[in-house]
Formats: C-alpha cells, structure tokens, sequence
C-alpha cells in the first residue's frame, strides 16, 4: 500500500505533571502526540502476462523453504514470515561494553538518550530470529520514543523498566506488548544495573507468561522497507555525494561510522574504538544502510526528552549506502505506520539495499554538527 500524507500533524500536548526522579519512579512530564489522518490507497495489481517495462527489475527468484526478511530482504527460513520482531534496548554507556549479540540484529536505532551526559545514547535493537539468541544486551530501561518506534514493527518491546511517563504510555497503547524486567542477570563484576541480559529461553518463557501472539497481529502494518534485488549505489541520484565516513553529533561516545569497501558496508565506532560482538568472535558490527533523521525534541527535564517522531512536515535526512549518499525527507503520521523515507523533494519513495541498516535520529539542534566526509 502506499501511503499518501492529507494533513500536516497536529500540535504536540504536553501535560505537566511531575519532577524529578529516575527511571523507577517520577521524573518529567508526559507528551502526548496526536496522530495524524493517513490515507492508504491499494495498488493495482500487476498484470501477470505483461513484460517488466524498461528500468524495472525482473521477477524475484524463489527459494524452496526460504523467503525474503522484511526486515533485510536477506534470505531466511519461511517459517520465520509471520514471527514477530523483538525491539531491544541496549545501554550505551561504556561500562556496559563490550555488548553481546549485537550482531544478529536486523536493524538498529541510535538515539539520543539524555539530555544530560553529553548527549549519551542508547541502542534499541530489532531482531526477527530471535529464537538464535544465545545472550543479548545488557538490557536498560525504555523512553516514550521507543515505544512509537517499535510500533512501526509490530515488535514487542524487550526493557527493564523506565520512566513512569514512559510506562503510562505502554499502558495506554494497546499496540505495545513488552517485556520488562524478566529476563537473565549475568554475574559480570559490573553494578547491577549493567547486569541483565536476554539468554537462551528467555524469551520463550516471557512469550508463554504474558500469552502474547509470537505472530503479526492486528497492529502490523506492512513492510517497512522497499528494497532492491539488485546491489546498487547511489552515483546516477540527483545530487548524490561521497560518504566514506559520518561523525555523529552525539559528544558522549562519539558515534562514527566508516565505509569499508573490502565488505560494501559502514563499520560503527564508539568510544574511539570498533564496536565488537564477543558473542560472535568479535565481528565488528556493521550495516549496508545508512538512514540519518533531523528531528525535534521537546525537553522533559531532568535529562529526560521525547524526539517528536509523529511528523509528517518532510523534515530532512540522509540515506547512505555503498560509499555514497542522498538527502531525504522522512514522515511518520501515526503510532504504527512505518517512518518513510522519500528522495528529497519528490514523492519517490527510497530503495534500500538488501542487508542490515542503522538509523540514527539526530536532534535538529545538532543537525549542522554532523560531520560527512
């Protein structure tokens, strides 16, 4: 289905209520976005005795038992087609490193965390196969962003808490399923709160608990993504540019990314060092798509923020692949319709290539301090 935006979004609520506090118990006050009036409009279907017209792509193979990841478009077990994703949050800072398991997510969102602490960040990472997860995390507390952003997916939200404004939410949407709190402690010399991780079985058991449908259901909202077959780049795009390297404007870890042309992908630094998974002989970890988002913020206090996800006002953006990039515009119009992204200006939208991709919302204030070289 393609989405057509009708009206610019509503102004945002803020309800105040509160100060204070940490991620258990009160902090700042609630926001609440009013979502916007989406219109789907089906698309014919294709005329099977017809020829592909010039400049498309030819019919998909198929793969006995396999299909391919809305996720990644990457080749995957058929049984997996209708699994729900998990949506998993991941401190960030660096005592919680080295982090397990993280390459085995499909997608990863960096997101500014805290006003405070120099920007820090936390990772909230998207995993289909969940089922191979051997230990993942460490697992930290959630923030309203996320809860939008996992709604996307129709992915149920892995977290240890956070806070009470944040939970109010998962209470009142009835798309959100999570688990919080219930997964494994790691004896790893490190304080308690750098500690939980998902093992082997856990989610199985979180799954039977709560009685949650490991399946779509009603909420899901499609495919997020359009992808190509067929590798491309992005050299015959309107005003397309070299990027071998994003510096992101996060002062805490310093979040980069560095094209590797040996792999056609961007390896993550943090730190000032590779990003390694220990889980898997220390893979550096890596993704074939970049998506960059400009977006406002409204302060909480307290350090506490939520991105203003909810837009459909064509904010800016990049995407990012094989060593070159594009400017976009990205919309989000409600809870569970998936974040487009468009060719800037157009109403076309991207392609991505097949692989995992990273997106970073970035906050506007900070826009103009990233670094692309």
């Amino acid at each position: 289905m393609k989405k057509k935006v009708l009206a610019a979004i509503m102004a945002a609520a803020v309800i105040l209520a509160g100060c204070g506090g940490s991620d258990g118990g009160e902090s700042s006050p609630l926001e609440t976005l009013a979502p916007v009036i989406i219109e789907e409009t089906p698309e014919p279907a294709p005329d099977a005795t017809e020829e592909p017209e010039e400049g498309e792509e030819e019919p998909d193979e198929v793969r006995e038992g396999m299909y391919r990841s809305e996720l990644t478009n990457e080749w995957i077990d058929e049984e997996l087609k209708n699994q729900r994703p998990i949506a998993v949050m991941v401190d960030n800072e660096k005592i919680a490193l080295p982090h397990y398991g993280l390459t085995e997510a499909d997608v990863v969102y960096e997101i500014m965390n805290s006003t405070l602490n120099d920007r820090i960040t936390r990772f909230m990472v998207l995993v289909k196969d969940w089922g191979k997860i051997e230990q993942l995390g460490s697992i930290r507390s959630t923030r309203s962003t996320n809860i939008y952003l996992a709604g996307e997916w129709n992915a149920v939200l892995c977290h240890d808490g956070g806070p009470y404004f944040a939970l109010d939410l998962i209470k009142e949407r009835d798309y959100c399923e999570n688990f919080t709190g219930t997964f494994s402690r790691v004896d790893n010399g490190k304080p308690t709160e750098f500690t939980e991780y998902i093992l082997a079985g856990d989610l199985e058991k979180n799954f039977s608990d709560k009685k949650y449908s490991k399946e779509y259901n009603e909420f899901y909202p499609g495919e997020h993504f359009q992808f190509s077959n067929k590798e491309f780049d992005l050299s015959d795009e309107d005003g397309a540019f070299d990027c071998t390297e994003i510096q992101l404007p996060f002062g805490h870890n310093k979040s980069t990314l560095k094209y590797n042309e040996e792999t056609g992908t961007y390896d993550y630094y943090e730190y000032g060092q590779a990003h390694v998974d220990p889980q898997h002989g220390n893979a550096q970890l890596t993704f074939k798509n970049l998506l960059i988002q400009d977006c406002t913020f409204t302060d909480l206090g307290d350090g506490y923020l939520i991105y203003n996800v909810l837009d459909t006002s064509g904010r800016s953006g990049y995407y990012i692949t094989n060593g070159k990039a594009i400017e976009v515009n990205w919309y989000k119009g409600s809870d569970t319709v998936p974040t487009t992204f468009y060719k800037k200006g157009t109403s076309e939208e991207i392609k991505l290539n097949t692989g995992k991709t990273y997106i970073s919302i970035v906050p506007s204030d900070g826009w103009e301090d990233i670094v692309i070289k």
